[in-house]
């Protein structure tokens, strides 16, 4: 099932969206950083928003509760377009999503978007390590020019992402996310939001219900996207423009994080009941088989150890018997099951990273293959932390 579901969007992916022209408007972009001792970071990632070639913009960094010199890097950048606003114990370092919230209603009260309306000011969550194409407000912009867009995601790449095999292997995951699923699911209206490079229109976040945008789950871009479509707007993945981020460089470290993010997944579930009420019915599948996907994992993480148990017990056999009981043929359905979306997965990265070339790319595919276990154990981790009522935001810690 899930590799016919896979193929699908495989093939929808490739398909190409023409938009209609439309008259140009200006439009306010306001550039969220919610950030929590990012002094690594955060430096350059105001270096690249301030030296955008556009003519409307500012960034407002969130300053989360910092013990180091976030503060300082944001009052050192260019006052014109970089704004401070800090949150303080005990409202402090609740996590990433009240936090935006917060950082809204700062905006909201400053008199900062005076004079704009609503409809014509785009808020864009940056991570502190985001690093945006020169060029992503003239790659988004056009797609706000239709009244009913809501949202627009851009691809997400990992700027370290030559340092080593895991680095790699989450630039290609990233880029196999944007390029195949995200860009399928343009078709079926069901793109989610990511934790970076979201743009949002401010008009369509004043639709949502709660105390803010932003939700306190610990995937609250999932939750984002999945509220937006069910009040009527359309979620759009640019692929044109990206946000660079920086790759996990320890194994350790990069399993805790994703148990965050397989723990908000399971969080997520409340959303089932919005979903099958005001989700049209294809986008509503789809959104519910995403939904689904940490009990699937859990459950596929139990295929691999069956499948090593049955070879052993076969070997096993084989040697009491004197001859072999199987056929290295036999072999070739598993790889076939394992590894057919390698091929598909490594033409995809081989567009993107065209220095690879293709035959690099299929190779790296076939390892990412073996990288997707870390969600066996991330998910299990997320899973017992859920069980044992365990809701830390698991930050993490930048190099």
């Amino acid at each position: 099932m899930a590799g016919c579901y896979n193929t699908s969007l495989f093939l929808l992916s490739r398909r190409r969206i023409r938009r209609s022209r439309a008259d140009r408007r200006e439009r306010f972009y306001i550039f969220l950083l919610a950030c929590l001792n990012e002094e690594k970071v955060l430096s350059e990632s105001l270096a690249r928003i301030t030296s955008l070639p556009a003519r409307n913009f500012m960034a407002l960094v969130i300053d989360d509760g910092s013990d180091d010199c976030t503060a300082e890097i944001a009052r050192t950048s260019d006052p014109a377009l970089v704004r401070l606003h800090r949150r303080t114990p005990p409202n402090a370092r609740r996590g990433k999503g009240a936090a935006l919230n917060d950082g809204v209603r700062h905006l909201r009260e400053s008199g900062l978007l005076a004079g704009h309306a609503p409809e014509d000011v785009v808020l864009c969550v940056v991570d502190a390590d985001g690093r945006l194409d020169p060029h992503v407000v003239q790659s988004v912009d056009p797609y706000f020019d239709d009244p009913r867009t809501g949202a627009v995601q851009i691809c997400v790449r990992m700027y370290n992402r030559n340092l080593g095999l895991l680095a790699r292997m989450q630039d290609m995951e990233f880029v196999v996310y944007g390029d195949v699923f995200q860009s399928a699911r343009r078709f079926i209206g069901s793109v989610g939001m990511g934790g970076n490079g979201q743009f949002m229109r401010l008009a369509a976040l004043d639709t949502l219900d709660g105390d803010g945008p932003w939700s306190d789950s610990l995937t609250e871009d999932l939750d984002l996207g999945v509220r937006l479509i069910a009040k009527g707007w359309t979620n759009q993945h640019c692929t044109t423009a990206a946000v660079s981020q920086q790759a996990v460089l320890s194994l350790r470290r990069l399993v805790r994080q994703r148990s965050r993010w397989f723990q908000g997944h399971l969080q997520s579930a409340s959303l089932v009941p919005l979903i099958l009420r005001d989700v049209p019915t294809r986008a509503a599948l789809d959104l519910l088989y995403h939904l689904s996907s940490p009990v699937l994992i859990l459950l596929t993480s139990l295929l691999p150890l069956s499948f090593l148990v049955a070879l052993g017990a076969t070997v096993t056999a084989s040697v009491q018997v004197g001859h072999p009981l199987f056929s290295p043929m036999w072999l070739l359905g598993p790889y076939l099951l394992s590894f057919t979306a390698a091929y598909g997965y490594g033409f995809v990265y081989a567009k993107r990273e065209r220095a690879l070339g293709l035959v690099r790319s299929v190779l790296l595919a076939h390892v990412f293959v073996f990288y997707g276990y870390i969600w066996f154990a991330a998910g299990w981790w997320g899973f017992w932390r859920m069980l044992t009522g365990q809701r830390g935001w698991l930050k993490t810690a930048r190099t």
